[in-house]
C-alpha cells in the first residue's frame, strides 16, 4: 500500500470515484481511494438506480442538469468497455391533490427557468405516459423527458477503471482509522492497513461522513438513517419512466433487464447504520403499488434490502471545503441523491482542491451555511 499521497479520498462509492477520475483527470497525481469495505458496498450499490432533474431548489436543479449532461456523454468521455444503462425515459411525478399540483407546477417553472424540459401534466396526459396507471388516486403530474434510469455499478465502474487509467490507486477492505493532525493541519490517514501521509482529505465516505469528520473535530450536520428497496421478477417491458409519488412516499421504475425497482422511506427509521429491510415495508410497499400501478403489484419479489440515505438539514448536500481544517474537503448530505449528482460532485470537489474557478456558486452547498442561520431553502422533493 502506498505510503504517501497527494490527495487521500476516503469512500469508495460513486461520489469517491467521481472525485478521483475528476482529479487525476486534470493531472494530479497519487491519489488514493479508500474503502472500508467494497466499491459500492455503501448508498451507491443499494440505491433506486434513478436520475432526474425535477427538484424543488435551484442548486439541486443546477447539479442535476450539469450531471445529466455528463452522463449523456459518460461512455465515451470515460471510454468504458461495458455499458452504463443510461436510458432517458423520464420521470413522471404524480400529484395527489391540488396544493401538491399547485406546488409542482411552481418546482416546473423553476427547472425551466434554467432549461430543463420538464412540464406540467393532466392525469389523463400523465395515463397517455404509462398507461397502467391508476388516474383515480391522482391529481395532476410533472413530467420530465431526460430524466431516466442509470446502472450504479456499471456507472461507478465507468469511473472507477478511467481513474485507474490515470493512476489512482484504490484499496477497498481498508477502513479509516483516523485522521492525523498537527498544529490545525492534516498531516495524515491511519488505516487498518498502516499509515499514509497525506495533507489533502476528501470526505466522501456516505453514511459515514459524520463519523470521518470527527476524526478532525468536526460535526458535520447530518445524519443517517435506512431507506429500503425492493426488486421484482423480470418482465415484458410495459414502462419507460420512473413513477414517483412524494405524498404516497413511492418511486417505481422499470429497468432495462425487465425487473422493476421500487423503494420508500421511512421518517421513524431510527438514525443510525441500519441496512436491514423488514416485513413492513415489503407489506406497505405492496399496498402503495397496487393502488397506483396496478399490475406492477401483481408481480412477484426477488428480493429486498436496506441502505443509508445520509441526510442534510436542508436535503441538499454538503460540497465544501473546511473553513477550520486546511485540506479537508467534504461531500456529503445528498440526501439519498449522491449518485445522480456524482459527476458535478467530482468537478466541484476538484476545482476547490486546484483552486480553479467554480463551475457554479458554492454558498448554498457549503459547510458553514447552516451557522446560526435558518435554512433558507428545503429540499421537499425527496422520497
Amino acid at each position: 500500500m502506498m505510503t504517501k499521497a497527494d490527495v487521500v479520498i476516503i469512500g469508495g462509492g460513486i461520489s469517491g470515484a467521481s472525485i478521483a477520475y475528476h482529479l487525476a483527470e486534470a493531472g494530479v497525481k497519487n491519489i488514493v481511494v479508500l474503502e472500508k469495505q467494497y466499491m459500492t458496498y455503501g448508498a451507491t450499490g443499494r440505491c433506486g438506480a434513478g436520475v432526474r432533474q425535477q427538484w424543488g431548489t435551484k442548486m439541486n436543479c443546477l447539479l442535476a442538469k450539469k450531471s445529466v449532461a455528463f452522463f449523456e456523454k459518460a461512455q465515451s468521455i470515460l471510454d468504458y468497455d461495458g455499458d452504463i444503462e443510461f436510458k432517458q425515459e423520464g420521470y413522471l411525478i404524480v400529484a395527489s391533490d391540488a396544493k401538491e399540483t399547485e406546488t409542482f407546477a411552481a418546482n416546473v417553472a423553476l427547472q425551466n427557468s434554467f432549461g430543463i424540459p420538464a412540464r406540467m401534466c393532466t392525469k389523463e396526459e400523465a395515463q397517455e405516459i404509462v398507461p397502467h396507471l391508476n388516474t383515480d388516486v391522482i391529481h395532476s403530474a410533472a413530467f420530465c423527458p431526460t430524466d431516466g434510469h442509470l446502472n450504479p455499478f456499471t456507472m461507478t465502474d465507468a469511473f472507477f477503471k478511467a481513474a485507474k487509467r490515470l493512476g489512482v490507486h484504490y484499496y477497498d477492505h481498508t477502513a479509516v482509522t483516523d485522521i492525523t493532525m498537527k498544529s490545525g493541519k492534516i498531516t495524515g490517514v491511519m488505516t487498518e492497513r498502516g499509515f499514509i501521509e497525506t495533507d489533502t482529505v476528501v470526505n466522501a465516505a456516505g453514511g459515514w461522513a459524520k463519523e470521518v469528520g470527527a476524526m478532525v473535530g468536526l460535526d458535520i450536520p447530518v445524519y443517517s438513517r435506512n431507506h429500503e428497496i425492493l426488486v421484482t421478477e423480470p418482465i415484458e417491458k410495459i414502462q419507460g419512466p420512473m413513477v414517483i409519488s412524494f405524498s404516497k412516499n413511492i418511486y417505481c421504475q422499470q429497468t432495462p433487464h425487465g425487473a422493476f425497482i421500487m423503494g420508500r422511506g421511512d421518517k421513524d427509521a431510527p438514525k443510525g447504520h441500519d441496512m436491514g429491510s423488514s416485513w413492513q415495508f415489503l407489506e406497505a410497499m405492496a399496498k402503495t403499488v397496487s393502488e397506483l400501478l396496478p399490475p406492477v403489484g401483481e408481480l412477484r419479489v426477488i428480493r429486498q434490502w436496506g441502505g443509508l440515505y445520509n441526510m442534510s438539514p436542508d436535503h441538499q448536500p454538503i460540497i465544501s471545503a473546511s473553513r477550520d481544517v486546511p485540506g479537508f474537503y467534504i461531500a456529503c448530505g445528498f440526501s439519498g441523491h449522491g449518485f445522480m449528482l456524482a459527476p458535478m460532485t467530482g468537478l466541484l470537489i476538484r476545482e476547490m482542491i486546484l483552486g480553479q474557478t467554480p463551475s457554479m456558486p458554492l454558498e448554498a452547498l457549503s459547510l458553514e451555511r447552516f451557522e446560526g442561520q435558518e435554512i433558507e431553502e428545503l429540499e421537499t422533493s425527496v422520497v
